[in-house]
């Protein structure tokens, strides 16, 4: 496989770990606080949200760049979550708002001189 689709897979499901890990940071709260759900979700909150900071350390850099090409993918996997983790009906809006955003992300990150280098 050529080094440059490497790349782009490799930062891709980076930021897709790095999404699950933050949205699992926050949802585990929403159970607590909303659900009347154990306070042990406390534990794994604040592991998720180590992860959730470890990951972002993995990152070609910190940089606005970088941010918004992981801000794509996130809301991508946010919605991904609302279907099958929350069992919610994407309406058409919603899948064409992740098709945007993923295309979005992709231009970003494969942008000649890029975050893909």
């Amino acid at each position: 496989m050529d080094i440059q689709i490497t790349k782009v897979i490799t930062t891709f499901f980076l930021f897709l770990i790095t999404a699950i890990a933050e949205i699992l940071g926050c949802y585990f709260p929403y159970l607590i606080l909303n659900q009347g759900k154990s306070h042990w979700l406390w534990i794994p909150t604040a592991l998720s949200l180590l992860i959730f900071v470890w990951l972002l350390t993995l990152h070609p850099v910190a940089s606005g760049r970088i941010y918004a090409a992981y801000g794509g993918i996130y809301i991508f996997t946010a919605l991904l979550w609302l279907r099958y983790v929350d069992q919610v009906s994407l309406t058409r809006w919603d899948l064409l708002g992740g098709v945007v955003v993923i295309l979005g992300a992709l231009l970003i990150i494969l942008q000649p001189q890029g975050l893909v280098r």
